[in-house]
């Protein structure tokens, strides 16, 4: 987890995604020059579980006291981590698995398949200045579009009261849900697709013993 101070305070910067202002001042003092730039960057950190690296690992025992995953995991803020849209844990892959010779999904469909549902959110925000994928959606563009029904909406309660979601991680899982629906060639927004949203909040879970 060797990332910079800085580079987190970035990250956390109270301006809009696609905005960021510079000027050689210090912050204390007027801004004398500046320039201004519109960018779409995508963040993506990367972390071991824990200091040995081997936490939850269902082959190797981690080394590691519970205290020390805990200050291990505080360095990356609760803020910081409600600005992440998925959090993806990489299992080691075993021998049997990279040998295989069963037939798997092709690039070239996954391609297909996202550009498909990229397709389905430019035409749903065609009206919407400033907003071309789900990602971009405001507060009001989330009610909007990500209509959940009885099943899903008692099941995304359940996880905000036990897993101890923001109301930031909230308004993510929706986003990610709609998403997993695009990519689904759903209209709505399902039961299914809101459990795989939330299972890409693992970080934000608390930690078991």
């Amino acid at each position: 987890m060797a990332i910079a101070a800085l580079a987190l305070a970035f990250s956390r910067d109270p301006y809009p995604p696609d905005y960021y202002h510079t000027h050689p001042a210090h912050r204390a003092q007027p801004v004398v020059r500046g320039r201004s730039y519109e960018i779409h960057a995508q963040r993506i950190p990367i972390l071991n579980p824990c200091p040995c690296g081997y936490f939850a690992d269902p082959v190797r025992e981690c080394s590691c006291s519970r205290r020390q995953v805990e200050r291990y995991r505080q360095k990356i803020s609760g803020p910081l981590l409600d600005r992440m849209d998925l959090h993806v844990e990489v299992p080691l892959i075993d021998f049997r698995q990279l040998s295989s010779r069963e037939p798997t999904e092709s690039s070239r469909t996954v391609r297909e398949r996202v550009q498909e549902g990229r397709a389905r959110q430019q035409y749903r925000f065609r009206d919407a200045p400033g907003v071309r994928v789900n990602s971009d959606m405001g507060p009001g563009q989330v009610r909007r579009h990500c209509e959940l029904d009885r099943e899903s909406s008692t099941l995304l309660e359940q996880a905000m009261e036990q897993l101890n979601f923001s109301a930031r991680a909230y308004d993510r899982i929706l986003k990610v849900a709609r998403t997993v629906a695009d990519l689904d060639d759903s209209d709505l927004v399902r039961a299914t697709h809101l459990m795989e949203a939330i299972q890409y909040r693992s970080l934000d879970r608390k930690l078991m013993p």
